[in-house]
């Protein structure tokens, strides 16, 4: 009988480790709130079902890639949650960008439900989830590790053993995403500053992507502006929360990120303008709007 491993989360992440996990012959247990979803999963051959505690029944395992610590916290130990429906020594991998004193405090508690946790943040966008070559930034014990490995491989290209203590896999993954948040505000503001100076937005892409200011988000993020579609890969909304826990953790180390902060305040004027749900890359409409430029694209 196929080991069974529970997906709590099918989002962009979510779905494509679940898909991956398929595809390697685990029973795979979906779990997530929407009805379309679950269709979805089951229609690709997976187990879809609403409840955290029923996606964890019988699994040897359990991933989750909710939005937040505190939905974390509530599909582990909520009315419903998974937990208490796994057996001892089963594996949790927290995958959800946390504050590292949340990861630390999640680790605590599934150790005392006699679990094996891994803080186990994940990147590398929703092609690489779907093709399962995500890059996990991971840490836990070995135990955790050695339970995790063959689930991991299945979903991962990559996986950085980062500490033998939930805690440092998130705060790798925190400094992650304070690099990404800034590289699209940056992105955004180029383009709209190329905009503005009068350049066609598809050359610019194109020399950018192939000179010394170029960057990963560059490249991924603008042909979402150039196609003007803004549905959402990652949401402006992800990156108000992510570089958010980046400013209260160097507020609580008394560091200054002035970069960040920068960046964090135009994907707040991006949620301000009812953008939150938008991709990412619609902070490239708060510089259009303040300069009145036509955005290129469908959207624009």
């Amino acid at each position: 009988m196929a080991s069974r491993v529970a997906v709590i989360g099918l989002g962009t992440m979510g779905y494509g480790a679940a898909a991956s996990l398929l595809r390697r012959g685990f029973a795979v247990a979906g779990c997530d709130l929407r009805d379309d979803i679950r269709a979805r999963f089951a229609a690709a051959g997976g187990d879809a079902v609403a409840s955290p505690a029923e996606a964890a029944r019988g699994a040897e395992a359990v991933f989750v890639f909710v939005v937040n610590a505190e939905q974390t916290s509530a599909a582990l130990f909520g009315e419903s949650g998974a937990a208490k429906a796994l057996a001892p020594g089963a594996l949790i991998a927290c995958c959800a960008t946390v504050p590292p004193a949340a990861a630390e405090e999640l680790g605590r508690r599934i150790e005392a439900a006699g679990l094996l946790m891994l803080d186990a943040p994940v990147s590398g966008g929703g092609a690489k989830a779907a093709s399962g070559e995500m890059t996990v930034m991971a840490s836990g014990s070995a135990a955790a590790f050695a339970k995790a490995e063959r689930f991991l491989d299945a979903i991962a290209a990559k996986v950085y053993r980062l500490g033998d203590k939930p805690g440092q896999g998130s705060k790798v993954k925190m400094i992650n995403q304070l690099l990404a948040g800034v590289h699209i505000a940056a992105a955004c503001e180029a383009m709209a500053f190329g905009l503005r100076n009068g350049i066609d937005p598809a050359a610019l892409f194109e020399v950018i992507s192939n000179s010394a200011g170029s960057s990963w988000m560059f490249q991924n993020r603008v042909p979402h502006i150039l196609d003007g579609d803004y549905a959402p890969k990652s949401a402006v909304d992800i990156f108000v929360k992510d570089l958010g826990i980046v400013l209260e953790t160097g507020k609580a180390l008394s560091f200054p990120l002035p970069v960040a902060a920068t960046a964090h305040q135009l994907f707040l004027a991006a949620a301000a303008k009812g953008l939150g749900r938008e991709d990412d890359s619609a902070v490239v409409k708060v510089y259009a709007d303040q300069a009145g430029l036509t955005l290129p694209g469908k959207a624009g």
